[in-house]
Parts: C-alpha cells; sequence; structure tokens
C-alpha cells in the first residue's frame, strides 16, 4: 500500500520516538500504541453472546461498563488459544469506545524512533496488512506494530459503529 501507514502519531513531533506496548501472540512480539491502552488485566470468565463472530469471546463487566472481547489470536487465526496464568486482557479505548483484547501476555513498553520503524511488506496472508503500521526494530528484537484504531473499526470487526452514525 502507500508509505503514509509508517507516519507516526502526533505525540512524535519531538523525535524522541513513540511508546508501544509490547504483547506476545504464540511466539511472535506485536506492539500498539500505548496511548490507546486504558488498563491491563487478568483473564477472566467471559459471557458468550449467541452468533458472535468467533474471535469475539464475548462480554465482561467493568466496573459497570459491558465491553466486548476480542480473541487476538482466534482473529489472526494462531491456533487454538489456551487460557493460564500469563493469559491477559487488554483494555483499550478506541475512538471513546472501551473494548479488551486477549493477549498471550504483555511484556513491556517500548519505545521506537521513528528510524527504528521499518515499513511493512505486502504479505498477501490472513493477516491483512493494512493494520500493519509497520516493524519495529531494538537490537535483535522485532515488534509487528499494528494499527489499533484501524483493525479495531475495521468493518469485519463489527466493535465500533460508523462515527457519524
Amino acid at each position: 500500500m502507500s508509505t503514509q501507514q509508517t507516519t507516526k502519531p502526533a505525540d512524535a513531533r519531538d523525535g524522541s520516538g513513540s511508546e508501544y506496548l509490547a504483547f506476545t501472540l504464540g511466539s511472535e512480539e506485536y506492539g500498539i500504541d500505548i496511548l490507546k491502552v486504558q488498563e491491563i488485566r487478568g483473564y477472566e470468565a467471559v459471557t458468550r453472546i449467541a452468533n458472535a463472530p468467533e474471535f469475539i469471546k464475548g462480554v465482561i463487566n467493568l466496573r459497570g461498563i459491558i465491553i466486548p472481547v476480542v480473541d487476538m489470536r482466534i482473529k489472526f487465526k494462531l491456533g487454538t488459544p489456551t487460557y493460564d496464568q500469563f493469559t491477559v486482557v487488554i483494555i483499550l479505548n478506541i475512538g471513546g469506545r472501551i473494548m479488551g483484547m486477549v493477549v498471550d501476555s504483555v511484556s513491556d513498553v517500548t519505545t521506537l524512533t521513528p528510524d527504528q520503524v521499518k515499513p511493512a511488506p505486502e504479505m498477501g496472508t490472513a493477516f491483512n496488512s493494512d493494520y500493519l503500521m509497520g516493524l519495529g526494530t531494538v537490537d535483535e528484537r522485532m515488534l509487528i506494530l499494528i494499527d489499533i484504531d484501524r483493525l479495531m473499526s475495521s468493518s469485519e470487526m463489527g466493535l465500533i459503529d460508523k462515527m457519524a452514525a
């Protein structure tokens, strides 16, 4: 696609870089903009919703707010998920909408400067590269940077209604 996808959020204006929350799904490490993260919680049982897509695990009650929970391992077709003491739910705030995202584990917050972020290659796989901001490299470590706004508001997710509506 276009190289516009590698543009950094407004907070990177000073050249110091942007902060990403690093998390794992299977053997890969991913990163999302830390500014979208509201909190991180341990995995708890969810209430299933009839006829919801498989990747939507269900809903949880977060201090009186009912929020949908998406299992990213199912969404990205990374095999059968297992839930253990490391499994966490990242609570996101995207466009004023609160939602949860189940991941295998959360590792740390990483600051990436613009020169540490490389454009994402076109892969033509189940993972639509429209949702990739790029690949962040720190020493020997590589983070797959996800445009979580674009992913969670995509039509196939169906979680965020059209903002204008």
